[in-house]
């Protein structure tokens, strides 16, 4: 196994434009506006699930005490919404089963 990669949103427009055939531009576009839809969805609190991806979920965080790492001192923290994400079973015994070659 090699040095590991980042994969960039350039890369996934280059995989769509390879895989498809559409033009660069058009391909970018539609990398652009699928990723657009999914921050949207979160935005408005909405479930994203991709079959066989994943599920990408906000959640609410209550406020609490937490300490400064720093100096120890009590610290607020305040409410906020977190984004988790959940692979799917497919998605998890596929790379497990990459791991494993």
């Amino acid at each position: 196994m090699g040095e590991p990669h980042t994969l960039t949103r350039a890369d996934l427009c280059e995989a769509v434009h390879e895989d498809v055939g559409l033009s660069r531009q058009e391909c970018s576009a539609l990398v652009e506006r699928t990723l657009d839809l999914i921050v949207e969805s979160l935005e408005q609190g909405e479930t994203v699930k991709l079959s066989g991806f994943g599920v990408f979920q906000v959640r609410e965080k209550r406020a609490r005490m937490g300490r400064n790492p720093k100096t120890g001192e009590p610290a607020a923290i305040n409410p906020r919404r977190v984004i988790s994400f959940r692979a799917s079973q497919i998605m998890k015994a596929r790379v497990h089963d990459a791991a494993a070659d």
